[in-house]
């Protein structure tokens, strides 16, 4: 069984419901997390997306931080080609300040994901080309090594043990693996890729003050109830959500799965809607605590990063109930 289990939540929102209250709901399950035993707590970045409320991830960040007393926090991730390295450093050094020993650095290298919001953040998609030149310089900017502003330092953040971790799929695994740091390599619906990608960020990964070993994260949904229909339910506002978005261009919020069960689909729609559906872990405890094992032979990673959203919020802190009982938190 993979040693460590912690959470990703995205700040959903829900139709009916206002966007802050998505915001409030992610402190809310950051408390649970808390009480259950989860290792980790992270939010994430998203621009200008109906159905994620979640845009500012080191200000979520220190509500949750605020709001919880021994959990880790941190982001998953703060997308850095959106930002100067200083301005992340100093972000992240605040958070440490006041919470010191719980804040985690996660890091993506993605970009808004249309033009309008790419140029609205003064962005482009190049940008992310950047990615492995903005971590080192972001770095340099924590342990005082950077050489370009000499007269510039990162205060509160330059001298503070701030660990980071990068967001991979592909290319950006190798990048964790060159620079020394703990990779977060998803989804699990791809198994052998993810098996893949960490098996090649171990063979490649050089120690430095980041890390002496290499860390592999998984991330992925999970959904646990006392049916495996009930988890199959957990599942359905999301997959249908995305179907959505990639049939009409815009992600909106979760609907209830009733709901999405009754909608007439057009044959595209159906399509990616049971494609949204197909492989993720879910169903009764005894099921998932046998395909988490499979996942835990086959990738061998160390930590399981739960990223699961849905609209009904008492099954989805059920499921996580469960998840921890699975694992023996």
């Amino acid at each position: 069984m993979i040693r460590k289990l912690s959470i990703l939540d995205r700040s959903r929102t829900r139709e009916g419901h206002p966007p802050p209250q998505a915001l409030r709901d992610t402190v809310e399950l950051a408390r649970a997390a808390e009480r259950l035993g989860y290792h980790r707590f992270w939010v994430s970045e998203h621009h200008s997306v109906p159905g994620v409320a979640g845009s500012a991830p080191t200000v979520l960040a220190a509500a949750v931080a605020g709001a919880t007393q021994r959990i880790r926090v941190g982001t998953g991730g703060v997308m850095l080609p959106n930002h100067q390295p200083l301005v992340v450093a100093e972000q992240f050094g605040v958070l440490e300040s006041l919470f010191p020993g719980r804040i985690d650095m996660g890091l993506g290298r993605s970009v808004g994901f249309t033009g309008g919001i790419r140029r609205a953040l003064g962005r482009d998609t190049g940008d992310a080309d950047r990615f492995e030149e903005q971590l080192a310089e972001l770095l340099g900017w924590l342990d005082g090594s950077q050489r370009a502003h000499p007269e510039v330092h990162a205060h509160p953040a330059q001298g503070l043990r701030i660990p980071a971790y990068v967001l991979a799929t592909g290319e950006g695994a190798g990048i964790a693996a060159r620079a020394g740091l703990p990779v977060v390599v998803g989804d699990l619906r791809a198994r052998g890729r993810a098996a893949e990608i960490i098996g090649r960020y171990r063979e490649e990964f050089r120690p430095s003050a980041g890390g002496s070993q290499p860390y592999a994260v998984v991330s992925g949904t999970v959904a646990v109830a006392p049916t495996a229909q009930e988890a199959r339910r957990i599942l359905i506002p999301e997959a249908w959500s995305l179907a959505y978005s990639r049939t009409r261009g815009s992600f909106p919020p979760l609907r209830p799965a009733q709901e999405v069960e009754a909608l007439a689909m057009t044959p595209k729609e159906r399509e990616l809607y049971e494609g949204g559906l197909a492989g993720h872990i879910h169903g009764t405890e005894e099921q998932v605590a046998a395909e988490l094992a499979e996942v835990a032979e086959l990738t061998g990673a160390d930590e399981l990063l739960v990223t699961t959203s849905t609209y009904d919020r008492a099954a989805l802190l059920d499921s996580f109930e469960r998840l921890a009982r699975v694992a023996g938190l």
